[in-house]
């Protein structure tokens, strides 16, 4: 059985947690706080402190009240809802001693609740006959929001209980009004008493069903009918999470001004820019660079992005050129069938698109993680390594390759220099260039290759760029 020494119930606002929290009550031995780290009261409405622990005592050390809350006499715990105070959530989740139990509600009949009572101002019902009665207007953007937050803090609850290898007890609204689960709950804490009734305290507010409680009720069937419900719209991704590679980026020692290479990438021209605004900074750890950034209040940093069959092309042009890269020609070749040369043999320019259209289609399979061979830097999603890079610092700009003067310009007045001319130089630095082998059968691989660039940053056909 378990041995639990508290709990937490993880809820929102219009789920029952009132409910659960009076059921659990009722338990000898069980006492449950209330919302013990809700930034804007104490435990409940009213109170000055818990456990002797005032508000303000609370917010300069939240942990100390959960300390006081796990060490209180019996079974001791609170409600926590995904905007109560962040810095004691970890500590929950880590604890094994804890016992999770996760109180959900289908979120449009949370958010229709949390609405009527916005608008009456009764969060609580204990008698029918003191209702006070309205209806809700839905209200889409809102909703999504709504449903948005609930979301990313069920994921991360189921997270935090999966990396930890944890379980925890759930119950939905309607199962917080049955005996049986309830008691199986108590079951579950380890609790030997038993209820013999629900809570006469509480009953349900708004016991109608959503077409009486929405105002504007075919209107919210229009817009839920509209909603990716089950996320088909979601492009999968499967790439490896990559670090930031804080060693490669390159600033101006003296103007705010921060590079962050996407390779491969105009690289060179993009240098000459720069030194022509000062000497370079670069070969950066984590902590040099945040001295960097304090050194220089407003600074700018940037990547450049550029077409993804573009990047392809020169990805594969750099797979076929570069000496390194011989055992990954020798997978490609003989694991994969692609047309490439064998070592020593160049490959003919009659025979080059065909060699492109084999590398594209098996890049596709390499980003779904579908291939012996690793997802490399030079030919990684564009949106990986932005991702990469928002894991430490997120660019202020992401430059196209194809307007690369004019964004230039731009940053440099942002970070407040005057902005040195730049030459585009050639884009396609490749032996045999692409433009010459174009096809709509390339085009159509890039876009199921690169899927998440496509749509993360709106490329088009790269003949129009």
């Amino acid at each position: 059985m378990p041995n639990f020494e508290s709990f937490v119930i993880f809820a929102e606002m219009r789920t029952g947690s009132n409910l659960l929290e009076a059921a659990l009550n009722e338990l000898k031995g069980v006492c449950c706080h209330g919302e013990a780290f809700n930034p804007a009261l104490i435990g409940y409405p009213k109170r000055a402190e818990l456990l002797g622990v005032s508000m303000a005592e609370r917010d300069a050390d939240p942990h100390e009240l959960w300390r006081r809350i796990r060490r209180a006499e019996g079974l001791n715990g609170c409600r926590y809802f995904h905007d109560h105070d962040p810095r004691v959530l970890d500590e929950m989740l880590a604890d094994r001693r804890c016992a999770k139990i996760v109180l959900t509600r289908n979120p449009i009949e949370s958010y229709v609740s949390l609405k009527i009572a916005r608008a009456t101002g009764q969060w609580k019902l204990g008698d029918a006959r003191h209702r006070k009665a309205a209806q809700a207007l839905f209200d889409a953007g809102e909703f999504e929001a709504h449903l948005g937050e609930l979301q990313a803090f069920q994921i991360r609850l189921m997270h935090g209980l999966q990396v930890s290898g944890q379980t925890a007890f759930y119950i939905d609204y309607e199962d917080a009004q049955d005996l049986g689960v309830l008691n199986g709950l108590a079951e579950w804490l380890g609790v030997a008493d038993r209820l013999e009734a629900l809570p006469s305290s509480l009953v349900p507010q708004n016991p109608e069903p959503l077409e009486a409680k929405v105002g504007n009720f075919p209107a919210m069937e229009a817009s839920l009918a509209r909603m990716d419900r089950f996320n088909l719209s979601r492009t999968p991704n499967f790439e490896p999470r990559r670090g930031p590679n804080v060693p490669g980026f390159v600033a101006c020692k003296e103007a705010g001004l921060l590079y962050m290479p996407i390779r491969p990438a105009l690289d060179a021209p993009v240098r000459d820019w720069l030194a022509k605004i000062g000497p370079l900074e670069e070969a950066f750890s984590q902590k040099t660079l945040r001295q960097w950034k304090r050194r220089h209040p407003g600074h700018r940093s940037f990547a450049v992005l550029r077409h993804p069959l573009m990047r392809a092309h020169l990805a594969f042009a750099a797979v076929l050129a570069w000496p390194g890269m011989a055992e990954t020609r020798a997978v490609l070749r003989k694991t994969y069938k692609l047309p490439l040369p064998e070592e020593g043999k160049a490959l003919g320019a009659g025979d080059y698109g065909a060699a492109l259209l084999a590398w594209l289609r098996w890049l596709k399979a390499n980003l779904n993680a579908q291939t012996s061979l690793p997802v490399q830097a030079i030919w990684a999603s564009q949106s990986a390594m932005v991702q990469a890079f928002a894991g430490f610092s997120a660019p202020d700009l992401l430059a196209r390759e194809e307007s690369l003067a004019e964004d230039l310009a731009y940053l440099a007045r942002a970070a407040g220099v005057a902005a040195p001319a730049f030459a585009a130089p050639e884009a396609d630095t490749a032996p045999v260039k692409l433009a010459s082998v174009w096809t709509d059968e390339l085009e159509a691989a890039a876009r199921e290759a690169y899927t998440r660039d496509f749509m993360q940053f709106g490329f088009g056909a790269w003949r129009a760029a």
